[in-house]
């Protein structure tokens, strides 16, 4: 029945207005003469900053134009007519986002052009959420970044992100979304993926949203990664070829092509990696610590007609991480946890497919559908002579959905609603291999399906051209082992100040998180059991969010500032059952997840470069005993007495900071440079023979540096070294992939770029 009504209502709201794709934000724009009377037949020309992508419109009598559908991204804005000078002017232009702008056009007897450089446009006046838009440029610039299995592009710009045990954490916590090309894609397995969602190279921009999200943008509370792809609008039968190499016998190759007509464009690309240096090592040097990986992208554009536009994009990728290990058994790390034996290794496999159906009504009434696969898998391998267990994981996930929305616009108020759902179907399977002989072997499989079913509501109403309010709802149903129902508010409003055009914003929001369908039984119960740990059905996370913020421009620099407290309930994380690689997510009751973050770019400064600092305070604690998943058993005995309060998780870093520069230099040469500092995550072994007592590991500073040169823009080469200075800290000491993990050592590759038509 609840299907029926969900499916009854998506086409109810089909019949309604406006559709809204969350990869789109719009331009408006009134063009004046000194006199601000409007000038109407004046030529007005949207062009990508880094592509070929253009479209033109004529402004109307009242001196109105609008651009509905903009892949978020840099722009600029040329305006032309007789009589005046011509004007250009940078934009920004970020996801579910309306740019309103106001364009005084000068008098002129000559010919001549305005170039506005000064004003910063990075402000969002529209909006609560506090975001980071990274560029393909950024991402080719910034030291290390590019690489596939990279993170450097978020760690380095977004505050309060880094990595800790191989895995990407924002904002206290690791439940982050992607969405390629607007369509969310699902994965709900916890601690089964390293990689980013998609290769570096092949993003155009990425656009990082922390905290406060409408209700158009889901649940995924710590972070939401909002990627458009490459395109074939970068060149004309264009093609490039990326190769790496460097120590720890490591290299990166990419090969690229696109191109694309008037209404159409394609790009495609296949890559592939390896290096002697994968995962975090337990100890400095690192030892069995190999990874390889490949795969291609493909993305497509087709414009049927101006009302019609078909989006693709598919993707496969492999990878396989041998699992480093501590090869000294008197180690002081092998006391607390042996890895000295293990000889492990980890395969991932992840595809998926989303299409987008854009059909434009008018100028200001859109339909978004996009039908969406996801299929995910990691495969945990051990050595069969693991001693004293040799321990086998096995989850395979498919996800397929459907993600729609619709919204109009009535007087001051956009009004907007949708639908976004999916089935999920897990396979998983572990087993032990048993080589001390305390127990007998075995291999168990088991299966579960399930599934989200979400709708959503929302208005923004702007009463006046300096305030914005914004309200919504949204539903969630999840069925699984258990079943959920929610229904969240989320509010906000942001507040311009004229003439300074300084943003503050507010936010209150609710979200609700569904569970991974990952479940135990059988033969593998009882293996828990024995190991005090019992099984019990996941509910999904529940979570409240307040954030303050404001943003401040000056001179093409700007400033976005924010504090925030998020309160979970069932806070999602992820434990192992013994000394075993067997990883089963979990639920703690609550957590408290408050700070402070602000982040600073800076305009081209003398046409030579670009500044950019991101800094984050935060505290991250968890209370109360674990609810769901790998639960403490029997509950009552004293081992699973819990201290009462609040103490710091795993990933506890109370201060991160990254500062970078990325310039141009003369000669058609570049230099680039990124410093982080980490106060130290939490110490979860503060008794001998851990050499570190205090409540928090050491803390840690490194820095990265690249230099290239062009030749002839068809040839680009470069030399990068991360972690020069090769400082080596513990950065944590939970048992996550082999237990203990050291920061990244130095490493040095070169690279080259070549550029070809086809």
């Amino acid at each position: 029945m609840r299907r029926i009504a969900f499916t009854f209502l998506f086409l109810l709201l089909l019949m309604g207005q406006h559709a809204r794709a969350t990869v789109f934000g719009q331009v408006d724009g009134v063009v004046h003469d000194p006199q601000h009377r409007p000038i109407g037949g004046a030529q007005v020309t949207l062009r990508a900053s880094h592509s070929d992508f253009a479209e033109t419109q004529t402004t109307n009598p009242d001196g109105g134009f609008q651009f509905a559908t903009i892949p978020l991204g840099e722009y600029s804005i040329s305006i032309a007519q007789s009589g005046f000078a011509t004007l250009d002017q940078p934009i920004r232009v970020t996801s579910d986002s309306t740019a309103t702008l106001h364009f005084q056009l000068s008098l002129s007897t000559v010919r001549e052009t305005v170039q506005v450089t000064e004003k910063s446009l990075g402000t969002n006046p529209d909006s609560v959420t506090p975001t980071t838009l990274i560029s393909r440029e950024d991402i080719a610039l910034t030291p290390g970044a590019d690489r596939t299995n990279s993170m450097a592009m978020i760690t380095d710009y977004v505050p309060g992100a880094y990595m800790t045990h191989d895995m990407l954490h924002m904002r206290g916590g690791h439940q982050l979304s992607w969405l390629i090309d607007g369509v969310d894609i699902p994965n709900t397995n916890i601690a089964s993926n390293i990689a980013p969602q998609i290769d570096p190279k092949d993003i155009d921009y990425l656009e990082a949203e922390r905290g406060s999200y409408t209700a158009d943008m889901g649940d995924r509370t710590y972070g939401i990664f909002n990627v458009v792809p490459r395109t074939g609008f970068e060149g004309n039968r264009e093609g490039q070829l990326v190769m790496s190499l460097g120590n720890f016998y490591q290299t990166n190759d990419q090969l690229s092509l696109g191109d694309h007509t008037e209404r159409f464009a394609w790009y495609t690309s296949l890559n592939g990696n390896r290096s002697n240096y994968g995962l975090s090592p337990p100890i400095e040097q690192p030892v069995h610590d190999a990874a390889n990986g490949y795969g291609g992208l493909a993305s497509f554009i087709y414009n049927h007609d101006p009302a019609n536009q078909i989006r693709v994009v598919t993707q496969a990728r492999t990878d396989y991480y041998q699992i480093p290990c501590d090869p000294d058994p008197n180690s002081w790390q092998n006391q607390l946890y042996n890895s000295s034996g293990l000889r492990d290794g980890e395969h991932e496999t992840d595809a998926y497919t989303a299409m987008t159906w854009v059909h434009n009504f008018s100028t200001s009434t859109l339909l978004q559908l996009s039908p969406f696969y996801h299929f995910n898998s990691a495969k945990y391998e051990p050595s069969v002579n693991d001693f004293p267990t040799a321990t086998t994981s096995d989850q395979t996930g498919n996800y397929a959905g459907l993600q729609g929305s619709i919204s109009t616009v009535v007087a001051k108020n956009s009004i907007s609603g949708g639908v976004y759902g999916y089935g999920q179907h897990e396979s998983d399977l572990f087993g032990v291999v048993f080589n001390d002989g305390s127990n007998p072997n075995f291999s168990y499989p088991q299966s579960v399906s399930g599934g989200v079913e979400e709708v959503f509501v929302e208005d923004n109403y702007k009463p006046t051209s300096w305030l914005a309010l914004i309200g919504g709802l949204r539903q969630s149903h999840f069925q699984g082992d258990v079943t959920d129902n929610e229904v969240y508010p989320r509010v906000g409003v942001a507040v311009t100040i004229p003439k300074i055009h300084w943003v503050f914003r507010g936010f209150y929001g609710r979200y609700y998180q569904p569970p991974p369908l990952t479940s135990i039984s059988g033969p593998v119960l009882e293996f828990a059991t024995g190991n005090n740990t019992s099984f019990v059905a996941l509910h999904g996370e529940r979570d409240e969010e307040h954030q303050f913020g404001v943003q401040i421009p000056f001179r093409g620099w700007l400033l976005d500032a924010d504090t925030f407290q998020t309160r979970a309930n069932n806070f999602l994380d992820h434990s192992n059952i013994g000394e075993s690689s067997i990883f089963i997510p979990v639920t703690v009751q609550g957590a408290l997840i408050q700070g402070w973050e602000l982040t600073l770019r800076s305009p081209q400064l003398w046409r030579y470069g670009q500044f950019h600092l991101s800094y984050s305070n935060q505290i991250a604690q968890q209370r109360g005993p674990i609810t769901g998943g790998l639960i403490c058993y029997p509950p009552d005995s004293a081992d699973c007495a819990v201290d009462p309060g609040y103490s710091p998780l795993d990933h506890d870093q109370r201060n991160t900071l990254n500062v970078g520069f990325n310039g141009r230099l003369p000669w058609h040469a570049y230099g680039s440079f990124n410093v982080y500092y980490g106060s130290g995550f939490s110490n979860g072994f503060t008794d001998p023979p851990s050499p570190y007592s205090g409540n928090y590991l050491p803390a840690h500073t490194t820095a990265d540096l690249s230099i290239g040169k062009s030749f002839a823009e068809k040839l680009t080469v470069s030399v990068t070294a991360v972690n020069v200075a090769n400082t080596r800290v513990l950065l944590d000491n939970s048992l996550t992939f082999g237990g203990f993990h050291y920061n990244d050592p130095r490493q040095i590759y070169g690279e080259v770029r070549y550029r070809f038509h086809f």
